[in-house]
């Protein structure tokens, strides 16, 4: 007998934090479902992490949100924590100390210490799980009162550099969101209005392209990944299952 799936989004990194939309496409949903039954089928009855990793502009907070509202509207079997590799930034005085180059982007954005602590030890463990530390917009830290897993919680972390060494051992499945950088970036600047370049190659957007990059050639992400999403139509995105 099944029941029904809580669904506790993480809460937004800062004030300013956008609300996403619902899917709105019949193209969209279809992929989210074969998706959320893929994840729901990972290991019944125990708690499994599952990174949805990608680059900036991807769209993998979006993906994961609605994710999650799908396995809790259809899945009808776990429950879901969400949680982003954002409430796990560095003080902004730590990520620039040693310059604000792409590797400074790549080594010094995150604490993957504070995340497993947080987390991922008290997951495998069925305690409750931190889902921040650190508001990265205010650049201050954040005590958030911790939340309580099930024995079959499906802990959804989005982010940029999941399959890093630290982090790599931690999944039980990732999706990779596929994007090219004339997408991405375009995508991701859009947030921050007008005037950001859209080039991939501008100078502006040398740090986060490059240390992406740095990313792609240390880990090759991708052909890690349990499932690659291609994101570039948001409304027609592709699923294909690598393993």
């Amino acid at each position: 007998m099944s029941r029904s799936t809580t669904c506790r989004p993480a809460p937004p990194a800062s004030p300013s934090a956008e609300v996403h939309p619902a899917v709105r496409s019949t193209e969209r949903f279809d992929v989210l479902r074969d998706l959320a039954d893929r994840v729901v089928a990972l290991r019944p009855g125990e708690r499994v992490a599952v990174a949805v990793d990608g680059f900036d502009g991807a769209g993998k907070t979006v993906l994961a949100d609605q994710l999650a509202e799908v396995i809790g509207a259809v899945g009808g079997a776990r429950d879901v924590l969400r949680v982003s590799i954002d409430g796990f930034h560095r003080p902004r005085v730590q990520r620039v100390a040693r310059g604000r180059g792409p590797e400074t982007f790549y080594e010094d954005s995150y604490d993957y210490e504070a995340f497993r602590r947080a987390v991922i030890e008290p997951l495998r463990r069925g305690e409750p799980v931190t889902r921040a530390v650190n508001d990265v917009d205010a650049d201050r830290p954040v005590h958030l009162e911790p939340v309580a897993v099930g024995a079959d919680t499906v802990l959804l972390v989005d982010g940029i550099f999941l399959q890093r060494p630290e982090l790599a051992d931690v999944w039980d499945a990732v999706v990779w969101v596929d994007v090219p950088f004339a997408v991405s970036v375009p995508r991701g600047n859009s947030r921050f209005g007008d005037d950001h370049d859209p080039d991939p190659e501008a100078e502006a957007n040398r740090r986060y392209v490059g240390g992406q990059r740095l990313y792609l050639s240390a880990v090759d992400p991708q052909a890690r990944a349990t499932w690659v999403l291609d994101n570039t139509d948001l409304e027609r995105p592709v699923l294909h299952p690598l393993r």
